[in-house]
């Protein structure tokens, strides 16, 4: 383990969302891939990342899909309620962990959309963050327009210093907990709510099979990647 993690690992996931821009009737992280639903393959991959103490997974007080899943009951899996938003969701699920764990714990934060993070990837981000924390992320590749208020170009930005956020994001527990107080009506991400504190999150470059399933669309593109991690035998 990094030097820079002097205490326990744990993994948080919120998801207390419904996942409006599926349009699929259940929450996203309820359907199913390959046999198996989103949460399954998520929380799946985390549990068999063995450094991590436990994983606790924020879920929505009225959710009946949850309690139906065999890995709702695994030992290293934790439930909480969730919050209204995404960052009140991980607030909830840092308390636990700093219960369970105390204030020199380190925390995982992952989507439960991105059922398709590779092993090695949170490998290198362990291996890499520094005191401020660190998350996967991925440069961009396309060219980047920003755009006015009435939908035209503005300008074009320069690539080569933009990156795509991804999770997990890593940072110490308590600290980030601190972080996701007051109006949080900017943060987007983990590392956005570090940023508000001065903080400068090192970004380490993951694999781009690592999407997040928000739209339709993403279900069979999702299928294409697991598909191929199979094939290329355990190269998660």
């Amino acid at each position: 383990m990094n030097p820079v993690i002097r205490g326990p690992l744990y993994a948080v996931v919120p998801a207390a969302g419904v996942g409006e821009r599926m349009q699929a009737g259940i929450p996203k992280q309820y359907l199913t891939l390959a046999g198996k639903t989103i949460t399954e393959h998520t929380l799946q991959r985390l549990l068999s990342f063995a450094p991590i103490e436990s994983v606790v997974v924020a879920v929505s007080a009225d959710d009946p899909w949850w309690p139906t899943l065999p890995v709702a009951t695994h030992r290293r899996i934790h439930a909480v309620t969730g919050g209204e938003s995404r960052a009140q969701s991980v607030r909830n699920a840092l308390a636990q962990v700093l219960m369970d764990g105390g204030e020199d714990a380190w925390v995982l934060v992952h989507d439960m959309a991105r059922p398709l993070v590779r092993l090695s990837d949170i490998h290198s981000l362990l291996a890499s963050t520094q005191e401020q924390g660190a998350i996967l992320g991925l440069p961009v590749v396309d060219t980047i327009k920003q755009a006015a208020d009435d939908q035209c170009i503005d300008t074009t930005l320069n690539r080569e210093t933009i990156w795509r956020a991804l999770t997990p994001q890593l940072f110490p527990a308590a600290a980030l907990y601190d972080a996701l107080s007051g109006d949080l009506a900017s943060v987007t991400d983990e590392a956005s709510a570090m940023e508000r504190q001065g903080w400068r999150p090192a970004l380490v470059a993951g694999h781009s099979d690592n999407i997040k399933i928000t739209v339709p669309e993403d279900l069979p593109l999702a299928r294409f990647y697991l598909a191929r991690q199979f094939e290329e035998q355990g190269g998660m």
